[in-house]
């Protein structure tokens, strides 16, 4: 009889569940997760010009104040990835918010320069949260749409930009940075006080052997979404034979086999096997190049749509907080990316990962190009503007596709490494762009620009897979089984 019984799997039931009141509920929490982490990383453009006047820093203080929240990401963005895929999603959110909101509470009360430093890092390490949300979030999302609501999701990032210049504005003039460091915290809080309505991910419950409770947590959804669950028995994902190893079909899951990452495993090895090296590595260029095109954008608005004729230093120029020209320019760049969001959710689902991601580079190094000489200063803001706007898309494409790529057993650890891995292109960028601008070098900072742009474009043509409508996976296999089959 139990032979007879009918089965289904986690995306069987995802897709007869569909997208309702229940994900409505997983993107708020999700997005709030992003909106803090956002907040935290953009209050930085607004506290070292300030603590330099308040206590006198050196440029290397200050200068310190910013790289010790990067390290903090690189940490946090292993660590958490590798807590949430081997121990669950919620307990990762709890460790995330936890050390977030502290700390970041605690730096508005710092009584030196020596503490603060050491509280902002803290605060960096909670901050290397955004894969562990993503994954967590596009592990409900049915295959069909999952594009398309990452890319919404992905809207909160640049809420949080925008709330946080707004904020500036307000803050700063009235009162002082404490003030801004201590509400700038509140979202963290926030995600603490409802981890408790946060459910454990069915899917990694599944991976986990979970499948009473995988189920249970399908019920719910049910229940929410007032629809109901597919007749049967949950499974997990079926294993092809040997025999059938060779004959994948067209709906194989992505990355599906028979071997598990298990808890004890090293995660890192795993991501360095040859199943798996050539995403990896491939991933890592792709992310390092996005944050370096990123932030130096941004280095490049603050510079060349300045008012100045002369050649003049970026740093000096975020220094001048002491009227409101700086928040209002951090503001408006911030809005930038709205249409970027719009056109990858347009395009993503329907064109897919790596062919959205290649559109989107090519018109930022499009952008970037007439920057090479210089522009009349009507022309260099739309430039720049439009630069910020694709490369921002491209970006939030990026993000949707390394969770698809990796199974549930390093989806959260697989993203969160090569997100750290761009946290590297952050902090080495304005080293290399200042010491270009501030030289008057603006030719040689643009051409560095499309460098890495050419490079990036070529590793998104590298990658072995298109995940657009394949379901996700709870194991790993060869890249060359699916590579063949595609061919």
């Amino acid at each position: 009889m139990d032979a007879e019984m009918p089965v289904y799997t986690l995306d069987d039931a995802l897709n007869t569940l569909g997208f309702g009141k229940f994900q409505g509920f997983l993107l708020v929490f999700a997005g709030l997760g992003l909106v803090a982490e956002a907040m935290e990383i953009m209050i930085l453009s607004f506290i070292g010009p300030a603590t330099k006047s308040e206590w006198d820093l050196s440029p290397n203080q200050e200068t310190l104040l910013t790289s010790v929240v990067f390290a903090g990401l690189l940490v946090g963005s292993y660590a958490w990835g590798v807590i949430s895929d081997n121990y669950g999603r919620r307990k990762g959110f709890l460790g995330i918010a936890m050390v977030a909101s502290v700390a970041g509470l605690l730096s508005a009360f710092s009584p030196n320069y020596l503490s603060l430093v050491t509280l902002r890092c803290l605060a960096g390490i909670g901050l290397g949260s955004g894969p562990v949300f993503l994954s967590w979030f596009l592990e409900f999302i049915p295959a069909s749409n999952r594009g398309t609501w990452v890319v919404v999701i992905s809207i909160f990032w640049t809420i949080g930009t925008i709330f946080e210049a707004a904020l500036a504005l307000i803050v700063m003039p009235v009162l002082n940075w404490r003030w801004l460091l201590a509400l700038s915290s509140v979202p963290s809080f926030a995600v603490l006080l409802l981890l408790g309505l946060a459910p454990e991910s069915a899917r990694y419950l599944c991976s986990a052997g979970r499948m009473v409770d995988a189920h249970h947590i399908l019920e719910k959804i049910a229940q929410w979404n007032h629809t109901d669950l597919p007749s049967g028995m949950l499974v997990s994902d079926k294993t092809a034979t040997p025999e059938e190893e060779f004959a994948i079909p067209e709906h194989t899951p992505l990355l599906s086999s028979t071997t598990n990452v298990k808890p004890g495993c090293s995660s890192c090895f795993m991501l360095l096997s040859s199943r798996l090296i050539r995403t990896t590595l491939l991933l890592w260029v792709l992310f390092f190049g996005n944050s370096f095109l990123y932030y130096g954008i941004i280095l490049l608005t603050s510079e060349l749509s300045s008012e100045q004729t002369k050649c003049s230093s970026t740093l000096l120029l975020l220094q001048n907080a002491q009227d409101g020209s700086l928040y209002i320019n951090v503001f408006i760049t911030s809005l930038a990316e709205l249409p970027g969001l719009l056109l990858s959710a347009v395009i993503v689902d329907r064109i897919g990962r790596k062919m959205s991601m290649a559109i989107m580079s090519i018109l930022t190094f499009i952008c970037l190009l007439p920057l090479v000489i210089h522009q009349p200063a009507a022309i260099t803001p739309a430039l720049l503007f439009g630069a910020r706007m694709f490369i921002n898309g491209t970006y939030t494409v990026a993000s949707i596709y390394a969770p698809e790529v990796y199974p549930t057993s390093l989806r959260a650890t697989g993203s969160g490494i090569a997100c750290a891995v761009g946290r590297i292109g952050g902090m080495i960028c304005p080293i290399v762009a200042v010491g270009l601008v501030s030289g008057c070098h603006q030719t040689a900072a643009i051409i560095l620009l499309e460098i890495v742009t050419v490079v990036y474009v070529v590793s998104i043509q590298l990658f072995p897979f298109e995940p657009k409508g394949r379901e996700l996976t709870d194991t790993v296999t060869s890249t060359t089984t699916l590579v063949s089959h595609r061919k």
